[in-house]
């Protein structure tokens, strides 16, 4: 199939939708940091696209798009609590998380140029950038679905844009609640595909970045 990206920011639900379309037969990265992870998944979600979402585009025009929404109230808490952990190591040179990880969160959250990168208005305001630029963006495409992944009926939607049979459709397992923050690499599941797979290029992105 084409590839479909999950382009909602972190703590919308991105590990909850990568576990439910392994059951469906689909590859899937969560967060995809080589040209080959995304030679070999079908489904992409998080990192890098959240934020390279145009590139992706142009490199697989036919792909297709799923923006992950959620309330305010119950997201920015959660991202205070991912932002907090990941601060120390989002430092170009010195952090020892993935460098398209760090470009990503900090092309999104600025949070080594804002005074209070943890504040509920910084971080409302990057959602709303975010959602405004995605939306905009779409405005005029049908190859993006907004959905969120704690409302009834959501995975049957999901599952319709994709062309899947969605009569006996159940809901989106809900993962990585309250501090949980890396339920992906302790599911195990045949269809897993490694951020950091190796090909011919070895472990080398895109050159857009």
């Amino acid at each position: 199939m084409d590839k479909l990206f999950i382009i909602g920011l972190p703590r919308t639900g991105t590990t909850s939708i990568s576990v439910a379309l392994l059951d469906y037969g689909f590859k899937v990265a969560h967060t995809a940091y080589t040209k080959r992870a995304f030679e070999l998944a079908d489904v992409i979600s998080d990192a890098p696209c959240f934020a390279d979402y145009q590139e992706l585009d142009a490199l697989f025009p036919n792909a297709k798009f799923v923006y992950l929404s959620r309330a305010l109230d119950a997201w920015v808490p959660s991202m205070q609590m991912l932002l907090n952990k990941m601060l120390p190591e989002l430092t170009p040179k010195t952090g020892y998380l993935n460098p398209v990880l760090k470009r990503c969160m900090n092309e999104t959250f600025m949070p080594l140029s804002t005074a209070e990168p943890l504040s509920r208005e910084h971080l409302e305001q990057c959602y709303l950038t975010h959602q405004q630029a995605v939306l905009s963006y779409f405005s005029k495409r049908n190859n993006l679905l907004k959905i969120d992944i704690s409302q009834t009926g959501s995975l049957k939607q999901l599952l319709e844009f994709l062309g899947i049979d969605a009569q006996h459709a159940g809901e989106f397992p809900h993962l990585n609640i309250g501090k949980q923050v890396d339920n992906w690499k302790t599911f195990k599941h045949p269809n897993k595909v490694n951020s950091l797979s190796a090909g011919k290029e070895h472990r080398k992105f895109f050159d857009y970045q």
